[in-house]
């Protein structure tokens, strides 16, 4: 007979595991950052490599061939990012002249509409600064941290696909012989729609790059491209990012152009491309089954920033993602993965769960 232990004591065990858990995945970011990231592009990459051993191709040299291809990719699109920095980097001068006059005739409202001196909003505008330097600090060495991570990236997607198999025959081994075909269809089915996943979201990226890039230069807004891209990498992030990125071409609109016209424009604009995003491209795309409801979505980001950083934030989605179809096709852990989604049950589905669950116990 087995061992029934009080809830007090079950709840201790759960939350230390939970507290270690934390401690460990925040201690350890440095060494699962990049494998978290080469696991993704691991997964995207398997096609491709499969697809070059269908005609004869060894396996080392498919992984390799699959490798180039992604990294001069992502090296064309660093490229672009970087010209267009320097670009913006000429013209830095101006618009931190422009920025200054708006931000004096701000301080100057404020003062005659509100009764705030000028010194009092320098005091607030400087305890602001020294609250967000720390974050700054951290952003910033996240980022250096990331070039780190681009000389391990290859390295660990390389080893990865190539002891797939390995990797994928110790999961089978660890589980019960009687739970062996469950387990080889749960992981195919899992491969499969985390692939579909995966390539879902670099084609929605792709698509609402060009959307914002195309609503940005039909209202002349400088370094249209360069704020497109940027946006449509910070889409992934849920709310948050989607906040961000439509406060920067507000605030290069405002500091290049005069009138409130530009912006009202750009407000509409990114409003309707979110409604497009979210309506069309999403469900048709990246696969509304595998969608992560609000809250889920933004307490993932937040928890992600405070483990990992910014890297943390980019990595949360898509394996909160990976978790949610693991659990949509495990019997006893949908529940959790129902949780996860956006899906609401009704009242009355509720009952009949409540039901079965009465009759199977009985």
């Amino acid at each position: 007979m087995q061992k029934q232990y009080p809830f007090y004591l079950k709840a201790t065990v759960i939350l230390f595991g939970l507290v270690l858990f934390t401690y460990s995945m925040a201690n350890l970011r440095e060494i699962l950052t990049p494998i978290c990231f080469s696991l993704m592009l691991a997964i995207l990459l398997n096609r491709l490599v499969l697809k070059f051993e269908r005609y004869k191709i060894p396996k080392a040299l498919a992984i390799i061939l699959s490798l180039l291809i992604a990294f001069t990719i992502i090296l064309s699109i660093g490229y672009f990012l970087s010209s267009q920095i320097l670009s913006f980097g000429d013209d830095l001068p101006v618009l931190k002249k422009k920025f200054i006059e708006l931000f004096t005739r701000l301080q100057q409202t404020i003062q005659m509409n509100f009764g705030f001196s000028i010194k009092q909003q320098d005091q607030w505008f400087s305890e602001a600064q020294s609250g967000l330097k720390p974050f700054i600090g951290e952003t910033l060495g996240t980022v250096a941290g990331s070039m780190g991570v681009m000389f391990l990236l290859p390295v660990y997607t390389y080893l990865l696909l190539y002891y797939k198999k390995m990797i994928l025959g110790f999961l089978y081994e660890v589980f019960a012989d009687a739970d062996s075909g469950k387990v080889a269809e749960v992981l195919q089915q899992t491969k499969g729609a985390i692939q579909s996943y995966m390539t879902g979201l670099l084609l929605e990226a792709l698509v609402v790059a060009i959307l914002n890039t195309t609503a940005l230069l039909l209202f002349g807004v400088k370094y249209a491209m360069l704020i497109g891209v940027i946006g449509a990498i910070l889409n992934i992030l849920p709310y948050i990012g989607g906040i961000i990125a439509i406060a920067l071409p507000l605030i290069v609109a405002t500091i290049t152009k005069d009138g409130i016209q530009t912006q009202l424009g750009i407000t509409a604009a990114y409003l309707v491309i979110q409604f497009i995003d979210n309506n069309i491209l999403v469900p048709m795309i990246v696969s509304s089954k595998v969608k992560i409801n609000a809250l889920v979505s933004i307490v993932v980001v937040l928890l992600g920033g405070s483990l990992w950083g910014l890297s943390g934030m980019f990595l949360s989605i898509p394996f909160t993602a990976i978790i949610k179809i693991i659990f949509d096709r495990i019997d006893e852990l949908k529940p959790w993965g129902k949780l996860l989604g956006t899906e609401v049950p009704t009242i009355q589905k509720l009952k009949i769960a409540t039901r079965k669950k009465i009759k199977a116990a009985s």
